[in-house]
């Protein structure tokens, strides 16, 4: 009987060598699923991952946030890697998305005076790497106000803005997305011309654009009839191109057609109307589902919060529009961002405020009188 040759296990054979798999095809996040994704910006008030469950109670499948706060310079503000892998692994859990940072009001891209272009250069920086840490997909920011500056060089100076801004950052898949503004005073971005030109000197950032139907309106863009809102589609498309357009902000206007005002109102209660919004919903080429529309395309409320659970209602008010009211996600019962407590507080502060302004009115006003004197 033959032995049996015996192989030690330190002997090399060529067939246990290691044979690397391929790596998978990464999957697409699950709100590019081509459904209809309606969301609404959200308080990061007490932590970030506040923002997402106040997104989850109002019934939304998407939100928007500010990274920092929007009405102070923030420096260089991290956020703690422990808190950003809580927000990014609690977002995956309630499938929200896309994920929307909208910059800072105070950010001027286009800022003729050095020292805020700087500091508003260092923001929108610190806005990006905020951004990329909170796994966002897109950062929406105003172009700025160009001042005495004509609006060619005011375009030219907004993209070297942001072009120094994103130096050496990562993007990855974080797109940035210039705002269309309402025309007020010397903000650029009024027409849909002026933000195709920034889109377009951008396009080695890949960035887009993201429309607010209220500022649309206000700068002359009829969204609320029929005919109006596919001269605005034909318009948008011709500038920036659709595809360009993943976020669209959606506001009722308390001001008419043409007004150049930037006053949102509650849908379906402002000059836009309600049903505009129905139309813009179902529209085939603001949709987000191919080869008509962009995958994953979202729309976000601002809409104001005047009272408890109007948050709420705004939100359920786009799924009935939409027609989806049956198979939207369900929101919480009686569940809003602003409480009756909190709006007490906020109306006692207004008060106070007031009181104040108008004293220091009076003592002014008495002041210079005894100058005259």
């Amino acid at each position: 009987m033959a032995e049996e040759t015996q192989i030690l296990d330190t002997q090399f054979d060529p067939e246990d060598e290691y044979r690397p798999e391929p790596e998978p095809e990464p999957q697409a996040p699950v709100w590019m699923d081509g459904s209809l994704r309606i969301g609404i910006h959200t308080s990061i008030a007490g932590s970030y991952l506040n923002a997402l469950e106040s997104a989850r109670k109002l019934g939304s499948n998407a939100l928007q946030i500010f990274s920092a706060s929007p009405r102070m310079w923030a420096g260089s503000a991290r956020i703690p890697e422990t808190d950003a892998t809580a927000f990014r692994a609690r977002r995956a859990e309630l499938g929200l998305g896309p994920l929307v940072i909208h910059a800072n009001y105070l950010i001027n891209l286009a800022a003729s005076q050095p020292m805020l272009r700087t500091r508003s250069i260092q923001a929108f920086h610190d806005e990006l790497v905020r951004g990329i840490a909170l796994g966002a997909d897109f950062l929406v920011v105003h172009p700025g106000a160009r001042g005495e500056n004509p609006t060619q060089r005011a375009v030219t100076t907004i993209v070297e803005s942001i072009k120094q801004a994103a130096k050496r950052v990562p993007l990855g898949h974080l797109r940035i997305l210039i705002e269309n503004t309402a025309g007020m005073g010397t903000a650029v971005g009024s027409t849909l011309e002026e933000v195709a030109d920034l889109v377009a000197g951008l396009t080695e950032l890949n960035a887009g654009a993201c429309l607010d139907t209220a500022h649309l309106f206000a700068s002359g863009y009829d969204l609320s009839s029929e005919k109006g809102l596919e001269q605005t589609i034909e318009q948008i498309d011709k500038t920036i191109g659709l595809d360009n357009v993943p976020v669209f902000h959606v506001n009722d206007s308390r001001i008419a057609l043409g007004g150049r005002v930037d006053r949102h109102d509650h849908i379906g209660h402002g000059k836009i109307g309600a049903a505009a919004f129905g139309r813009i919903l179902k529209h085939p080429r603001l949709s987000s589902t191919p080869p008509a529309g962009v995958l994953g395309r979202v729309f976000l409320l601002e809409t104001p919060i005047d009272d408890p659970g109007d948050d709420r209602r705004n939100v359920a008010k786009l799924w009935e529009l939409a027609g989806l009211e049956d198979i939207a996600p369900k929101a919480e019962k009686g569940f809003s961002m602003l409480t009756t407590a909190l709006k007490k507080r906020l109306v006692a502060h207004k008060k106070e405020a007031k009181k104040l302004a108008k004293s220091a009115a009076a003592k002014q006003k008495k002041s210079k009188s005894r100058g005259k004197g």
